[in-house]
């Protein structure tokens, strides 16, 4: 990765994107000390144009950053992190420095969860115990949440129908983590077919 440091004075713009949801956090600069720290320690930190140093994010609050991906623009001198924060990201408390969590890329979160409970054995997880009782009893249950749904759409219970539609893809999401099929593949198929 070579990073045009020169052809901005010293710093580049750096975007800070939730690698689950997608959701842009906010906006920082690095210069090239700022860059190799993140790399090496793999928590973002920036340097503050303000205090005239290197500044970890979540150094005082603990809402770090850790860094999952660096990419670099076609200009070679933007970046685009994506990272898994700790917490919220902006100082006035909020997800973002541009507003609060969306819920357009919650279903990347959810997946996330989901297979953090698989992953890292949570025994007392339902989600866990459905998933080590094998395959087949969770592809039973995901016919049986669709049989559900099903029931619910014939009738005039919105609450219930949207219960049931949760619990069908709640249970879709630890189908694919079986199958080892993450959801973005899902997305991929369905938009080569638009």
């Amino acid at each position: 990765m070579k990073i045009d440091f020169l052809k901005t004075n010293g710093l580049v713009p750096v975007i800070i994107q939730d690698q689950a949801t997608l959701q842009v956090l906010m906006l920082g600069y690095m210069n090239e000390e700022a860059f190799q720290k993140t790399k090496k320690e793999g928590v973002v930190t920036f340097y503050s144009r303000s205090k005239q140093r290197l500044w970890t994010k979540g150094e005082t609050s603990g809402n770090y950053l850790y860094a999952k991906s660096i990419q670099l623009d076609c200009d070679n001198d933007t970046l685009l992190i994506q990272v898994t924060p700790k917490g919220p990201t902006c100082h006035k408390g909020t997800t973002s420095c541009f507003g609060e969590a969306t819920d357009k890329g919650f279903m990347y979160k959810l997946e996330q969860i989901i297979s953090e409970r698989i992953d890292n054995n949570v025994e007392e997880s339902y989600t866990n115990k459905l998933y080590r009782r094998g395959i087949n009893k969770v592809a039973q249950k995901v016919g049986e949440e669709a049989v559900e749904l099903v029931i619910e759409a014939k009738d005039d219970n919105e609450e219930l129908f949207k219960n049931e539609a949760a619990d069908l893809l709640y249970h879709y999401l630890i189908l694919l983590k079986a199958k080892e099929i993450p959801f973005e593949s899902i997305e991929k198929v369905l938009k080569d077919r638009s």
